[in-house]
């Protein structure tokens, strides 16, 4: 399955020259292209509407005139095991935190605070959809030029500088391959399934700068993926056009799902399981979700 998406604007133009007051500056904006695979190519395959995403992964991208946000979460295949698609829980999550956004009901500084409010929209359902799953999102205050992040679980994104990544999210895990969640229950099984806190969120700011790319993706990616790979990767984006964040993302994607169905390489994955005494070897089949953003400088 394959699908791309692109979000923002597609020109941002440098001051002209001459000195300006700091309530003239011009806002930032985000250009955001994404793409990726579902682990299983034979179930949902062909192109997915804005607002879902890839096998149990889920993604979103909303603009609003304070802010710019995106999210990706990852639905807990476990689920499975119980009759219950586990995408339908993502799905609902990264749609209500879009729909919160359009509709204004945010402040920018507070990502957790769409995260909450989100599953405790979920909770209060008639009928709750049972689930769980991990989710990040990022949040652009357009104003401040200053990014603000919220990251439960294992899914991430990380900041690239002149090459170099200058900031990241860092993984949440139970123990090893058992990221924080969210989720919901049936109640006879309350007692023995994970479910977080969407408050346990690691929220982080940062002032971004013109030119900054910013990747945000689920687990499919980073445990395919070294940081090295990733770096290499975002060489051949070109500038802050569409057309550039859409090839580049896309030969990312493409080389995660590669690496995550080669038997002999030793991924990310595979070391951290051997650093926790377990023998093994290749890649993480996995739903691959990527958002590849660049930070823009808005010319209204």
């Amino acid at each position: 399955m394959q699908f791309m998406v692109a979000y923002g604007r597609l020109v941002a133009r440098a001051f002209l020259g001459g000195s300006v007051r700091q309530s003239e500056r011009r806002e930032y904006r985000l250009i955001t292209a994404s793409f990726g695979f579902g682990k299983d190519l034979r179930k949902g395959s062909g192109t997915r509407a804005k607002g879902s995403g890839y096998g149990d992964d889920a993604c979103f991208v909303a603009t609003h005139r304070l802010a710019d946000v995106l999210g990706v979460a990852d639905g807990v295949g476990g689920w499975w095991d119980y009759g219950v698609d586990p995408s339908q829980f993502s799905t609902t999550l990264m749609q209500t935190c879009e729909r919160l956004v359009q509709e204004g009901l945010f402040v920018p500084s507070n990502p957790v605070g769409i995260l909450t409010a989100s599953y405790n929209e979920m909770l209060q359902n008639k009928a709750p959809l049972l689930g769980s799953s991990t989710a990040c999102l990022v949040i652009l205050d357009r104003q401040k030029r200053c990014l603000y992040t919220a990251n439960l679980g294992d899914s991430g994104f990380l900041i690239v500088r002149d090459g170099k990544i200058i900031h990241r999210s860092d993984e949440q895990q139970h123990y090893f391959n058992t990221p924080f969640q969210l989720a919901i229950a049936p109640p006879e099984a309350r007692d023995s399934i994970l479910n977080d806190s969407p408050e346990t969120a690691e929220g982080s700011t940062f002032n971004v700068e013109v030119g900054d790319i910013i990747l945000t993706a689920t687990d499919g990616l980073f445990d395919n993926m070294p940081d090295y790979m990733i770096l290499q990767q975002l060489r051949q984006l070109k500038d802050s056009s569409y057309q550039s964040l859409k090839n580049t993302v896309k030969s990312i994607a493409k080389q995660a799902q590669q690496l995550a169905y080669d038997p002999n390489y030793m991924s990310p994955f595979a070391q951290h399981a051997c650093e926790n005494g377990l023998n093994v070897q290749g890649g993480k089949p996995d739903d691959i979700t990527v958002l590849l953003s660049v930070v823009t400088e808005s010319e209204e």
